[in-house]
């Protein structure tokens, strides 16, 4: 069985992913999966494939990666911010790398790049 749970982060700083594209963490229009956070969970659990090792060696944790919602609302530069083991951080990682674009955040109705933090809890 697996459990999900979702945050953003609540720091108002910005970080650069290059000189000239500014990353924001936290903006008012914040991205959106395609039909919500509730599609989100559902592509989550339609996604993810609990890798079988682990079952059997009984690995359970909460993976937490960060990714970014480009301005086009492409998923980008996916990493794993809080590991748990190999075997559970590359199936979170091959499903967050394969997610349908997003509805991307806005700042002044401009759409902007927005670093966002899933954690994906594998439990049995």
């Amino acid at each position: 069985m697996l459990f999900f749970t979702m945050f953003t982060t609540v720091s108002a700083q910005s970080v650069q992913e290059k000189p000239q594209e500014k990353v924001y963490e936290v903006i008012e229009d914040m991205p959106n999966f395609p039909g919500g956070q509730g599609e989100l969970m559902k592509y989550l659990r339609n996604n993810i494939k609990y890798p079988a090792e682990a079952q059997k060696k009984k690995i359970e944790g909460r993976v937490i990666v960060g990714f970014v919602v480009d301005k086009k609302g492409r998923v980008v530069n996916p990493m794993v911010e809080r590991s748990v083991h190999p075997l559970l951080d590359a199936e979170a990682l091959r499903v967050i790398k394969r997610m349908p674009k997003w509805k991307p955040g806005r700042v002044n109705g401009e759409p902007v790049n927005v670093k966002y933090r899933l954690p994906i809890t594998f439990k049995l």
